[in-house]
C-alpha cells in the first residue's frame, strides 16, 4: 500500500512537472509570436538558444507575410497613381492641342487680315491717295454706307447724328427717311461711336479706322471657318487647309477687296461664327458647359446677323430648312431643336425692335417657317412613331402642314401690315426660272444685276484648278450616302448611336455632319442659279472639304463599305487622314504661295480721273440744292463724295427706291427691244430735238455727261 501510494505521489508530482513544462513552452511560444517590431527592436525573450532560432524563423515568416500584405495594399495605390498620371498627361495633351489649335486659328485670322490690308493698299495705292480718290475706290455703290459714317463723325454729338439719320431729308430728294432702318446702318453707328469714345481721332484717320474694322471682321470670318472645320474633324490641320483654300479662291469667297462697306462684308463674319456655334451645339461629344457657351454664341450672332444685313432673314430661312430636315428625320434631339427655335425667335424679336418695328421681319420666310414647324409638331406629336411606311406618310404630311401653315401665316401678316416687297420678288423668281415673261422694269432691272445672273463655268474651273472641287465632290458623296443610310435606319425605328467610335465607320450619324450636308446642298443649289450666292457657298465648300479629307471617320466609312480586310482599316484611315491633307497642303504651297506673295509685290494702278473730275465739278460748280439722277451705283458715289441729294440709292430690296429708278429712265408699256425711241443716254448726247428743249449739257468728259433740266422749256426744231 505504501509503495502504491509513493508511486501514485510520484506520478502526480511528475504530472505537475509536465504541466509546468508545458506552461513554460506555451509562454515561450507566446513571446515568440509577438509583433515584428518587438523582434526588430531586439527585445529579450525567455528561453534558450533553440528558442531564439525558433523566434528568428517565426520572425522571418512573419516578415514575409507583412511584406506580402504591404505589396497587396500597395497594388491599388500604384494603379490609382498610374491612372492619375495617365489622366493628367491626357489632360495636358488636350490642353496643349487646344492651345496650339487656338493659336493657329488666331494666327491664320491675323495673317489674312494683314494680307488683305496690304493687298488693298497695293491695289488702290490707298495710303498715298487724296480723300476723294480713296472714297471712289468703294465700288458697286458701297460708298453710300461710308457717307453715313462720315456724317456721324462730323455731327456735334453721337446723339445728334443718330437723330439726324432717323429723320434724314438730305439723301433722297423729296423724302424724309429713317436711314438707320432703310439701309441697316448699325455697323456705321457702332464704328463711329467706338471711334469717338476711344479717342482714335488723335492717331488714326477715320477712313483707316473704318477699313481696319472691316478687315478685322474678315479675320473673325476665317477664324470661325477654321474652328468649324477643326470641331468637325478633330484636328486643326483641317482649319489651316480651310484658310488656304479660302485665300486661294478669294475672288469667289469675298467681295471685301473692292467693296469694303457692303453689308455682306459686315454680316457674313457673324454668320460664320453662328454656323461654327451651331456646329458645336449639334455635336454629341461636348460637355454641358461647352453646349451652353455654343448656345449663347449662337443666339448673340444670330441677332447681330439680322441687325446688320437686310437680306439676313433669307439666309437664315435656308438654314432653318436644314434644321427642319434634321428634326423631321429624327436626327437631332428634340430639345436641341426647340432651343434653336427659341434662339431664332428671340433674335427676330430683338431685331424687330432695334429696326424700328420693321414689317419685313414679320413677313419674313424665316418667321413663317418657325410658326409652321411649331404648329405642325403640335398637331403631329406621334410623327416619329410607327413602321417605315407609316413614318414616311407622316413625314410627307408634316412637310405639307409646315409649308401650308407658314404660307398662310405670311399671307395674313402681309394683309395686316404694309408690306409690298413680296410682289416683285415672286415676279422676279417666275421670270428667272423661265415660268413667265414680263416688260416690268423692276424685274428686268434686277435680272441685269450681276449678282442675280447665272454663274459662268469659270467659277467651277477655278475651284477645280485649286483642287477643292474634286475633293469636295468626294467628301460630299461619302457623307451624303452615309446620311441616307442613317435616315433609313431612323425611319426603320433603329436608335441613333451617340457614342460613335472610329471602328463604326458611320460619319453620317454625326448631327453636325448631317447639317453641313444639307447646308452645302441647299446653298450650292442657289449658287448654281445666282452668282451672288457663291459668296455664301464657296467658303463652306472650302471648310467642308478640308474637314472631310482630314477626318479619319470619312475614310473609315469608305473602308467599311469596301469591307477592307488586307490592311487594318483603322490604321489605314488614320494614315490617309494625315497623308492626304499633307500632300494637298504641299502642292498648294508650291503652286499658289508664290502667286499670293506676288500679289503683294505687283504694282497695280487704279485711277479713275473721270470720276474724280466729275466729283470735283459737283463740289465746286453745282448748286447746293441740286438733285442728281442716274444709275444707282453712280448716285451712291455722288452722295458719298459730294453729299448732294439724289433721286435713288443702290438698294435693291427697297421697292420704293426701285420705282424711283424706274420713273427716271423708263416709259412704261414699251418693250426695250421694240421701242420706237432710241436709248435715252445715246439720244440725248446727239443734241437732237426734242431733248434739247428739256435738257442743257453743263459738264462732260470721256465717261460722264451732266445735263441740267431747263426751268423754261424752249421749243427748238
Amino acid at each position: 500500500m505504501t509503495e502504491l501510494r509513493c508511486r501514485k505521489t510520484d506520478s502526480s508530482e511528475g504530472e505537475k512537472e509536465e504541466d509546468e513544462r508545458q506552461n513554460e513552452l506555451e509562454l515561450e511560444t507566446t513571446q515568440a509570436r509577438e509583433p515584428l517590431d518587438a523582434v526588430d527592436d531586439g527585445s529579450a525573450s525567455v528561453g534558450g538558444d533553440g528558442d531564439d532560432e525558433q523566434q528568428k524563423d517565426e520572425g522571418e515568416v512573419k516578415e514575409e507575410d507583412a511584406e506580402q500584405k504591404q505589396d497587396e495594399s500597395n497594388r491599388p495605390e500604384s494603379s490609382v497613381k498610374r491612372s492619375k498620371c495617365s489622366s493628367a498627361s491626357g489632360l495636358l495633351q488636350r490642353l496643349a492641342r487646344l492651345f496650339f489649335g487656338c493659336l493657329a486659328a488666331v494666327a491664320c485670322g491675323v495673317l489674312y487680315a494683314t494680307y488683305m490690308s496690304l493687298y488693298h493698299d497695293r491695289k488702290f495705292w490707298f495710303s498715298i491717295r487724296q480723300e476723294v480718290e480713296r472714297e471712289i475706290t468703294f465700288q458697286g455703290g458701297s460708298g453710300l454706307y461710308y457717307y453715313y459714317y462720315k456724317h456721324m463723325l462730323t455731327a456735334p454729338s453721337f446723339e445728334r447724328g443718330f437723330y439726324e439719320l432717323m429723320l434724314d431729308n438730305r439723301t433722297v430728294s423729296g423724302q424724309t427717311i429713317n436711314a438707320v432702318e432703310r439701309l441697316s446702318l448699325y455697323p456705321e453707328l457702332i464704328t463711329s461711336f467706338i471711334y469717338r469714345v476711344t479717342g482714335s481721332q488723335d492717331f488714326v484717320e477715320p477712313i483707316y479706322f473704318y477699313v481696319g474694322a472691316v478687315f478685322g471682321l474678315q479675320a473673325v470670318y476665317v477664324t470661325a471657318l477654321f474652328v468649324c472645320s477643326w470641331v468637325m474633324s478633330g484636328t486643326w490641320v483641317a482649319g489651316m487647309l480651310t484658310v488656304s483654300w479660302y485665300v486661294i479662291n478669294r475672288p469667289d469667297t469675298t467681295k471685301v477687296d473692292y467693296a469694303i462697306p457692303l453689308r455682306d462684308n459686315w454680316a457674313l463674319p457673324y454668320f460664320s461664327c453662328q454656323v461654327a456655334a451651331l456646329t458645336g451645339f449639334l455635336s454629341n461629344n461636348i460637355s454641358s458647359a461647352t453646349e451652353m457657351c455654343c448656345y449663347l454664341t449662337l443666339s448673340a450672332t444670330t441677332f447681330i446677323f439680322l441687325l446688320v444685313w437686310e437680306h439676313s432673314h433669307y439666309v437664315l430661312f435656308i438654314q432653318g430648312l436644314c434644321l427642319l430636315l434634321l428634326d423631321s428625320f429624327d436626327l437631332v434631339p428634340a430639345r436641341k431643336n426647340a432651343d434653336i427655335h427659341k434662339a431664332y425667335l428671340g433674335a427676330l424679336f430683338l431685331a424687330y425692335l432695334f429696326q424700328f418695328q420693321n414689317p419685313a421681319l414679320l413677313s419674313s420666310p424665316l418667321l413663317s417657317l418657325l410658326i409652321g414647324s411649331v404648329l405642325a409638331r403640335y398637331f403631329q406629336q406621334k410623327m416619329k412613331m410607327g413602321p417605315l411606311v407609316a413614318r414616311v406618310m407622316k413625314l410627307f404630311l408634316h412637310f405639307y402642314l409646315v409649308f401650308t401653315t407658314g404660307i398662310t401665316f405670311s399671307y395674313l401678316v402681309k394683309k395686316l401690315t404694309p408690306v409690298s416687297e413680296s410682289d416683285f420678288i415672286l415676279k422676279f423668281l417666275e421670270v428667272k426660272f423661265g415660268l413667265n415673261m414680263t416688260t416690268d422694269f423692276i424685274t428686268n432691272f434686277l435680272l441685269c444685276q450681276e449678282s442675280f445672273q447665272t454663274p459662268g463655268q469659270d467659277l467651277f474651273l477655278r475651284l477645280t484648278q485649286a483642287s477643292v472641287l474634286p475633293f469636295y465632290l468626294l467628301v460630299l458623296t461619302v457623307c451624303l450616302l452615309s446620311t441616307l443610310e442613317t435616315i433609313y435606319r431612323r425611319l426603320s425605328g433603329q436608335p441613333m448611336k451617340t457614342n460613335l467610335r472610329l471602328e463604326d465607320g458611320r460619319i453620317g450619324e454625326q448631327p453636325e455632319v448631317i447639317y453641313h450636308v444639307f447646308h452645302t446642298l441647299l446653298f450650292g443649289g442657289l449658287a448654281l442659279l445666282f452668282d451672288g450666292m457663291k459668296y455664301l457657298w464657296t467658303p463652306y465648300v472650302c471648310m467642308f472639304t478640308a474637314f472631310g479629307v482630314c477626318s479619319p471617320d470619312l475614310w473609315m466609312t469608305v473602308f467599311k463599305w469596301l469591307k477592307l480586310k488586307s490592311i487594318h482599316p483603322v490604321v489605314l484611315s488614320m494614315i490617309l487622314s494625315t497623308a492626304v491633307p499633307t500632300i494637298i497642303g504641299f502642292s498648294l504651297w508650291r503652286e499658289y504661295c508664290p502667286r499670293v506673295l506676288a500679289e503683294l509685290s505687283d504694282v497695280q494702278e487704279f485711277y479713275d480721273p473721270d470720276t474724280v473730275e466729275l466729283i470735283s465739278w459737283i463740289k465746286s460748280q453745282a448748286p447746293v440744292a441740286a438733285v442728281f439722277a442716274g444709275s444707282p451705283q453712280l448716285l451712291g458715289t455722288v452722295k458719298l463724295c459730294s453729299g448732294s441729294a439724289v433721286t435713288s440709292l443702290p438698294l435693291y430690296s427697297d421697292i420704293d427706291l426701285l420705282r424711283r429708278t424706274e420713273d427716271v429712265v423708263y416709259d412704261k408699256g414699251d418693250i426695250y427691244s421694240f421701242s420706237k425711241h432710241g436709248r435715252f443716254c445715246h439720244e440725248i448726247k446727239m443734241n437732237y430735238s426734242p431733248y434739247t428743249n428739256y435738257f442743257t449739257r453743263v459738264f462732260w468728259n470721256r465717261s460722264y455727261h451732266v445735263y441740267k433740266v431747263n426751268s423754261v422749256i424752249s421749243f427748238q426744231y
